[in-house]
């Protein structure tokens, strides 16, 4: 990391041990190591996005398309499971967000507007997405106590992967539409469960963290201690580089 880098952050503040002034603390300090011209980036979602919802139970889901949420940009809630950082960041002063409920974007900085603006709205990890502008912009991946299965950016490489018979899903959000709500279609690669067959290579472990620890091990990245986690730093352009090859080899 360094001064006038764009950078992407994964945050697990409960495995740093005790932050005094917890996530602000966190923020503040990744801004000023990237000062002055940085920006700082985090996957924030939508705490209420519909992907999973035709496998909720059936009074849940019934209500939810009775009366839906409406995602905001600027306003809806980051989901919960990426952390305290990721809501932290979608609310400090200044941030910029891109427009997709499901798989929104929040970035802090001189570059935020740019990293945001334009995120396609099927396939919104692919080329022109903002993982897809982090890689551009030779920027890093920062795991702050994070697993390495939730490096966001690989699936980046799964869209860029040459492989065929990729699993895809098509899934329906609620939009504002003339006054109205409508639901409208997102064709995208599986992100929950994953674009290729996995298991067939990896067995029962993930095949994000399979990919990382085999790019570490091939000189990609560092690993080191920050506070009482182990974090990893990747560039993004050579991670995402080497995880398509890996795609490709596996699965083409």
């Amino acid at each position: 990391m360094k001064a006038g880098s764009v950078l992407m952050v994964h945050c697990s503040l409960s495995s740093l041990g005790h932050v005094i002034g917890g996530a602000d603390t966190v923020v503040t300090a990744l801004l000023e190591t990237i000062a002055p011209s940085g920006t700082l980036v985090a996957m924030t979602g939508w705490d209420h996005d519909p992907y999973h919802l035709n496998e909720w139970p059936e009074q849940r889901r019934e209500a939810y398309r009775r009366d839906p949420p409406l995602f905001d940009p600027d306003l809806s809630e980051a989901v919960r499971e990426y952390g305290r950082l990721a809501e932290r960041i979608r609310t400090w002063r200044g941030a910029h967000h891109s427009s997709h409920p499901e798989a929104r974007f929040s970035a802090i900085g001189r570059r935020a507007p740019w990293i945001t603006d334009n995120q396609p709205w099927d396939h919104p990890g692919g080329p022109g997405s903002p993982l897809a502008k982090l890689v551009e912009a030779d920027g890093s991946v920062l795991m702050l106590g994070a697993p390495l299965n939730t490096l966001t950016v690989l699936h980046h490489a799964e869209e860029l992967a040459e492989v065929p018979n990729k699993i895809e899903v098509t899934y329906s959000v609620p939009v504002r539409a003339a006054g109205t709500v409508e639901w409208r279609d997102v064709h995208d690669i599986d992100t929950s469960k994953g674009a290729f067959p996995y298991e067939k290579v990896v067995c029962d472990r993930d095949a994000f963290e399979v990919i990382a620890e085999e790019a570490l091990a091939s000189g990609i990245g560092v690993v080191g201690n920050v506070g009482a986690s182990t974090s990893h730093v990747f560039p993004a352009e050579d991670l995402v580089h080497f995880a398509v090859a890996w795609m490709e080899k596996h699965f083409s």
